[in-house]
């Protein structure tokens, strides 16, 4: 038997989804890292890949004035930091201090990385698009750092690695150590 659901919470039934965290840059150059549950690959020629960031949040701002940002996959162990970066505002605290995390220079643009995540896209702003209560931003993947042993024959290893997923409602899992090929 089926019942009616809250449609409020919609977007509760995509989850679990990966929680990643993306770095984007203000005027200065300082680092600001945002969570994101909300984010998708769009297109393979040219490599896009999009994110949905609320207005009202710094990043999104810095997003649209620098026009560049890095998606970093982020492994479970960063659960804590992770959850800290998609709850506090970097308006006015410095979030990489703060947590400890580890900022390294990208290849292709300013925007840096975090060291501590497993990979990462370095992404140049293609389009934005406002989305109801979120703008959807369109980042063409100009480059792609990954740790040399997160990945087997293009796939991720999850047991060594155990990517992060967002459950909702700031609760998290991670994927079973099994693989099954069909």
């Amino acid at each position: 038997m089926k019942k009616n659901m809250d449609i409020s919470k919609f977007y509760h039934y995509a989850f679990p989804a990966q929680a990643v965290i993306v770095t984007c840059d203000d005027k200065d150059g300082k680092t600001n890292p945002i969570t994101i549950a909300w984010h998708c690959p769009i297109s393979k020629k040219p490599p896009l890949y999009g994110i949905s960031v609320g207005p009202g949040r710094y990043s999104h701002d810095l997003i649209e004035k620098n026009k560049e940002f890095v998606i970093n996959f982020a492994p479970y162990k960063l659960v804590e930091k992770v959850n800290y970066c998609g709850t506090k505002s970097g308006r006015n605290t410095d979030k990489i201090k703060k947590i400890g995390l580890t900022l390294s220079e990208s290849e292709k643009i300013k925007t840096k990385y975090i060291k501590e995540c497993y990979a990462h896209m370095e992404c140049k702003l293609f389009a934005s698009k406002a989305l109801g209560d979120h703008s959807f931003f369109v980042g063409e993947v100009v480059n792609i750092l990954a740790d040399k042993d997160a990945f087997t024959s293009d796939l991720l290893d999850n047991e060594r690695i155990k990517p992060l997923y967002y459950l909702g409602d700031n609760f998290y899992t991670t994927v079973a150590d099994d693989k099954l090929r069909i």
